[in-house]
């Protein structure tokens, strides 16, 4: 680009000489996020890491008047490349933008700044006595990152996604402008809702500085159940009776066993049962261990009806622990021999008849597609696997991969969109799945958004390609 000394020139002026780096490995680093892939690398002309809002202002106005790119970044841990140039501009990592962090205990809140990390909010939110419930996963994820996917997690089912617990946003606009979207407040029906349009738009209309979150009591108690089924069929429809005998859980999952086995080889660590070919994971909290394990005992009884082959109790906190990480660690388990995962979301209605899809679709195509996800809020997740899988872990490359990947990719977002779901349910649609949006939502509802896009950046500079071309 021309003239890009002058520019970068300006832009350390504001935010000083270690916050700005065009080293080519350290660009590298942030030319991907943390499903890292070929198909997506555009270089970035420089990082800038602010350290205060005000910079952050600075190199937005910058920004807009050079005509530069931005694609605002947090902690990188995304898996739709919703953080990844796709235009050759700065990465804004926000990372650095991670000093303020106040509890507010009157009004059972937390005002954080966009670099805070989720570890860092449930650290300092448990030392006030009090409880953050959503949980993506990845604790290294920003808070300012979970706010631009509308992320999720296995607690969505009880306590809804992160869009639930926003009260407050300050969002810098694409020309510099910092503006205020709500606050401490509960209510508002003042206007138009912008604060909801920002929770979800992958930094493409303003780059959210400062977060102020709802708090809760924290649960008296969390126990933790494995209920192993014949199929995994059995075990997903399994779950509405939860819900027929009056019980909301702290989470569900449902796992296939033959999955679990690359995680076990991965911690040394074993399952609860051997089984069936399928479990789910139920977990559920309230005010105290007593009350929590008489619900247990009732969700057993009626899981029985429902082709349940056992009911297991986590007996102690190590047990629980060591449960939820043979879960929590599929992902990194798959990962090396995964070409791209999906994140789908259907009705509860929906999911078994998906996942029998997706067992069809894996014998047709000779492509491996291990699939476990939140089975009382419809979110799916499925590898497409560029290896084999063999007893003792990653096999042999799958001959043109990605040709039949392609048809895979091609079968799952028309399957979804029969059956009424989502082609993202928590990771963002970001560049990985930008082709699908039209597919899924409709011509009228991407022409609203462009527009929408268009109002709060003019020049198209924010997170472009994001979302759509």
């Amino acid at each position: 680009m021309k003239n890009s000394d002058s520019f970068l020139k300006q832009i350390k002026a504001f935010v000083g000489e270690n916050c700005l780096t065009v080293e080519p490995s350290e660009l590298s680093a942030y030319s991907h996020d943390e499903f890292a892939t070929d198909e997506y690398n555009t270089l970035p002309l420089a990082v800038v890491k602010p350290t205060r809002e005000e910079q952050v202002s600075e190199v937005l106005k910058a920004c807009s008047e050079w005509s530069i790119p931005v694609t605002a970044r947090g902690g990188g841990t995304g898996l739709s490349a919703g953080c990844v140039p796709s235009k050759r501009g700065i990465v804004l990592s926000l990372e650095k933008l991670n000093k303020k962090i106040e509890v507010d205990e009157e009004n059972l809140c937390i005002t954080v700044e966009a670099g805070v990390t989720l570890k860092q909010l449930y650290d300092v939110a448990e030392e006030a006595g009090l409880f953050f419930p959503p949980h993506p996963g990845d604790e290294s994820a920003t808070v300012g990152g979970m706010i631009a996917t509308n992320a999720g997690g296995a607690r969505a089912v009880k306590y809804g996604t992160i869009k639930q617990f926003v009260r407050g946003l300050k969002v810098a606009l694409a020309d510099g402008e910092i503006i205020s979207l709500g606050g401490k407040i509960l209510k508002s029906s003042t206007g138009y809702h912008l604060l909801d349009l920002m929770i979800g738009s992958e930094g493409t209309l303003g780059v959210v500085t400062e977060i102020t979150l709802s708090l809760l009591p924290p649960p008296g108690t969390i126990e933790t159940l494995v209920v192993p089924f014949a199929t995994v069929e059995e075990a997903i429809d399994s779950v509405s009776v939860l819900f027929k005998i009056g019980v909301i859980p702290f989470a569900v999952e449902f796992i296939e066993h033959p999955v679990l086995a690359f995680v076990e080889r991965l911690l040394n660590k074993s399952w609860p049962t051997k089984e069936g070919a399928a479990s789910l994971l139920i977990m559920l909290d309230g005010p105290g261990k007593e009350e929590v394990l008489a619900t247990a005992e009732k969700i057993g009884e009626a899981l029985e009806g429902y082709g349940a082959l056992d009911v297991l109790l986590a007996e102690h906190k190590e047990r629980q622990e060591e449960i939820l990480s043979l879960r929590s660690m599929i992902y990194e388990a798959l990962r090396p021999g995964t070409g791209e995962l999906f994140d789908i979301c259907v009705p509860r209605s929906e999911i078994s008849g998906h996942v029998r899809f997706i067992h069809r679709l894996e014998k047709e195509s000779g492509v491996p597609l291990p699939t476990y996800g939140h089975a009382a809020d419809g979110n799916v997740h499925t590898h497409s696997m560029k290896v084999g899988l063999v007893e003792s872990g990653m096999g042999e490359p799958i001959p043109d991969w990605f040709e039949k990947h392609r048809k895979i990719r091609e079968s799952i977002y028309d399957d979804i969109v029969k059956r009424g779901g989502v082609i993202s349910g928590e990771h963002g649609i970001g560049l990985v799945k930008r082709d699908f949006l039209l597919k899924n939502i409709g011509g009228r509802n991407v022409e609203l958004m462009k527009a929408l896009k268009k109002a709060f950046d003019p020049k198209g500079i924010l997170n472009p390609g994001i979302l759509f071309l």
